[in-house]
């Protein structure tokens, strides 16, 4: 794998692809700035040899073209500060400004391009598009997992431009060392933590993980379907019917292959989706009619909690409960708080991106685990064995 240690980039002018997708405020301030800051090393590393960078990111998801609320002119102050400079800002990512400005550079000079999806062509893959971009700069860098298994045009299709001049930046090699760590070289025990409103959304990494680990642990919305496979009674609580039938299978596929697959035996109950719900506890063979599991109970939390801090190599992805609200957050920083103390011991600890890395940062823990990913969707794919295209554009 080609690093941006392989290079040295004075004189070069940079198109670093960087996942600044960020959360913004009604007032535009930026609401975690996890994904910039882990960019920052990449940006300081070419600076710093004498190369100009180009940044490229998405934010949101605009339909129509350019938006006020999706404009990446919303994070230039921010990002100015912590670069310790002054970052300059192009309205458009292809147009006549970008253009002028991009020729401009001088070494150690920073552009960012606005938002790409401005233009439909980003997500489609457009190879027009993407030689625009690529005329930008004589260098291409991708630094964005998040977006890694998107074929879009700045992540998959640029790299052709760049036969020989391109190659990963820190957080995307940081991400493919941590989870090969993971998948091929693990301690055991080994646990799988899944959670999150649906089995079909992690059917896959389910199935892929099999193979692997000795515990596998289903929270969240996910586990009423597997219940109701089971014959219990779950009230109101999310199930996916047409998913019931592979959950029988999966239970079946676990006992085969001798893994613990420990469901919640109890869950925090509700009689709506909201904080001032009545609230309840129950078995969840036998949650009442009227009311849905909205977090895993008491007796849940220290099953998990009993397998987690003995574990060796831990795999979390999704919450068990609906955190953000606080009367169900206690499921998620319970096991939190048990895979912190599980790093402690000296077991390896990823959290998969998406609503985990946003747990582990509400309860203050991303620096008492081994490694939060940036990329939710790319992680899961990867760990199900799919080639991600960012990946494989750079290593062609």
């Amino acid at each position: 794998m080609k690093t941006i240690d392989n290079f040295n980039f004075s004189g070069k002018k940079v198109l670093l692809r960087v996942d600044f997708n960020v959360p913004l405020n009604k007032d535009f301030s930026i609401g975690d700035d996890a994904r910039i800051q882990a960019a920052i090393p990449t940006i300081q590393k070419i600076r710093k040899d004498g190369g100009a960078v180009i940044l490229m990111s998405h934010l949101g998801r605009p339909k129509t073209g350019p938006e006020e609320k999706y404009s990446l002119k919303h994070i230039v102050s921010h990002l100015s500060q912590v670069l310790d400079c002054t970052v300059k800002f192009a309205d458009d990512c292809i147009g006549e400004q970008a253009v002028k400005m991009a020729a401009g550079l001088e070494a150690r000079d920073v552009l960012l391009l606005e938002n790409l999806r401005f233009y439909k062509e980003e997500e489609k893959g457009d190879a027009a598009f993407a030689k625009k971009l690529a005329d930008l700069g004589n260098f291409y860098v991708n630094d964005a997992f998040g977006t890694a298994h998107r074929a879009h045009a700045s992540t998959a299709i640029i790299a052709q431009y760049f036969p020989e001049n391109k190659c990963f930046g820190y957080v995307m090699a940081k991400e493919i060392a941590n989870a090969e760590k993971v998948m091929h070289n693990f301690e055991r025990p080994f646990t799988a933590i899944m959670g999150g409103a649906k089995v079909s959304d992690k059917l896959l990494i389910i199935e892929s993980l099999m193979d692997k680990v000795d515990n596998m642990l289903i929270g969240g919305g996910m586990a009423y379907t597997f219940f109701k496979a089971m014959g219990g009674k779950v009230g109101k609580s999310l199930v996916e019917e047409d998913r019931i039938e592979l959950c029988k299978e999966i239970l079946q596929k676990a006992k085969d292959k001798n893994i613990q697959f420990l469901l919640p035996f109890d869950s925090i109950t509700a009689n709506a989706f909201s904080n001032d719900a009545i609230l309840g506890e129950a078995d969840n063979m036998n949650i009442p009619e009227d009311m849905m599991g909205l977090d895993i109970g008491a007796m849940a939390r220290k099953s998990f909690y009993d397998v987690i801090v003995k574990s060796k190599t831990v795999l979390w992805n999704g919450p068990m409960g609906v955190f953000e609200m606080s009367n169900f957050e206690n499921g998620t920083k319970a096991v939190a708080v048990a895979v912190v103390e599980a790093t402690e011991k000296g077991a390896f600890t990823l959290i998969g991106g998406g609503d985990s890395a946003a747990a582990v940062a509400k309860f203050g823990f991303e620096e008492k685990v081994s490694y939060v990913s940036t990329g939710g969707g790319a992680l899961l794919e990867y760990f199900e064995g799919k080639e991600l295209p960012g990946i494989a554009a750079v290593n062609a």
